[in-house]
């Protein structure tokens, strides 16, 4: 007996210091998702940045997270982003989008009913399947010009990405210009780093590339310093502010079985945790989740050196898995986040944490 009281002994220590540290309710959230991001990627990156100087290791609180979509085993990233912004599984290919073709209400929605400001930072175009399934509602996710005008009409106060080109009237097939909406509800419009982070107002459009964003290293540390000015924006409303935080690249990286690539964006990935964490253990009023919408690319670590960080990255192909993926929480009701859950359990834990109550 009191073998198996210990270690519930020491678990329930440990979440009270995690607590205790963090003794209000949580005003902000952010959600940060790595795309295509299973256990076999944590780990080589922990393994990386050698001697404990890894970002996951400060989380307090981890737990997995079970992906499969509606209709099936292997997700995409639109049924998964979907679940972690609705609390809804749907079909692949769907973003928000209910079976009887009803729209799904999101966490995004929830906050700016709540007075609280909202936004997403992503490495990928701002109408990829993770960003829309902050904003968007459509039963295709590649349906990029209806999703470029839902995005000139959402509610977020900053966007950060990629993909002016489905914003330009001539490369649409509709001729419509989201831009001059944007520009009509007070948008400041941004198409370059610099004026992204020199922007002092309170609603900003940032499309920094014509398509995707470059790889990294060649974007340079874009993804951190722009974590930074959005978070330094959003946290001007005294009400609170939701997050979303997308490392979009590491799921191509596994796509193309590109071991360079991935451990780049990993890199990268660990850089903008830091930065997040370091926020958000000043504020103490900031519940940070991070989990994946799927693991992709079967990756394998067969072998690898502690002492120099090291891997051996191995791929059992390009496509997504049906791996559950890590769940890791910090702040004000982290502890809400360990165990094994669905994917569409955590923005039901977000929502009961922030008091807000789902309708659909």
């Amino acid at each position: 007996m009191k073998h198996t009281l210990i270690p519930l002994l020491l678990s329930t220590l440990l979440l009270a210091g995690c607590t205790s540290r963090h003794a209000t309710e949580p005003r902000n959230v952010i959600l940060i998702i790595g795309d295509g991001m299973g256990v076999p990627q944590v780990y080589a990156s922990i393994v990386t940045q050698q001697a404990d100087n890894s970002a996951f290791l400060r989380f307090p609180v981890t737990g997995f997270s079970r992906t499969y979509s509606l209709n099936r085993y292997r997700t995409d990233s639109s049924a998964g982003g979907t679940a972690l912004t609705t609390g809804h599984k749907v079909e692949n290919y769907h973003v928000n989008w209910a079976p009887d073709s009803a729209r799904y209400r999101t966490l995004f929605d929830d906050a700016v009913a709540s007075g609280r400001t909202t936004g997403f930072v992503v490495t990928s175009s701002v109408v990829d399947a993770t960003p829309a399934s902050t904003y968007g509602h459509v039963p295709y996710r590649k349906m990029y010009d209806t999703l470029s005008l839902q995005l000139a009409q959402c509610s977020h106060s900053v966007m950060i990405g990629g993909g002016r080109k489905y914003f330009r009237p001539a490369n649409r097939r509709d001729g419509t210009a989201p831009l001059d909406t944007l520009a009509s509800r007070g948008y400041t419009i941004s198409f370059d780093l610099d004026s992204t982070l020199a922007f002092s107002g309170s609603r900003l459009v940032s499309l920094l590339y014509e398509g995707d964003p470059l790889t990294a290293p060649a974007r340079g540390d874009l993804l951190r310093r722009c974590t930074q000015k959005a978070i330094s924006l959003l946290d001007r409303n005294p009400q609170g502010f939701a997050l979303m935080i997308e490392g979009s690249q590491i799921d191509w990286a596994c796509h193309n079985m590109d071991s360079a690539y991935l451990r780049a964006e990993l890199s990268d990935f660990e850089l903008m945790l830091h930065a997040v964490l370091d926020y958000a253990e000043r504020d103490g009023h900031t519940l940070v989740v991070l989990t994946a919408d799927h693991e992709t690319g079967g990756l394998t670590l067969p072998e690898g050196d502690i002492a120099s960080g090291s891997n051996d990255l191995h791929f059992l192909g390009g496509d997504h898995t049906g791996c559950m993926v890590p769940v890791f929480a910090f702040g004000p009701g982290a502890e809400a986040f360990t165990g094994i859950q669905q994917n569409t359990d955590i923005p039901t834990r977000i929502r009961h944490l922030m008091h807000w109550n789902e309708t659909d």
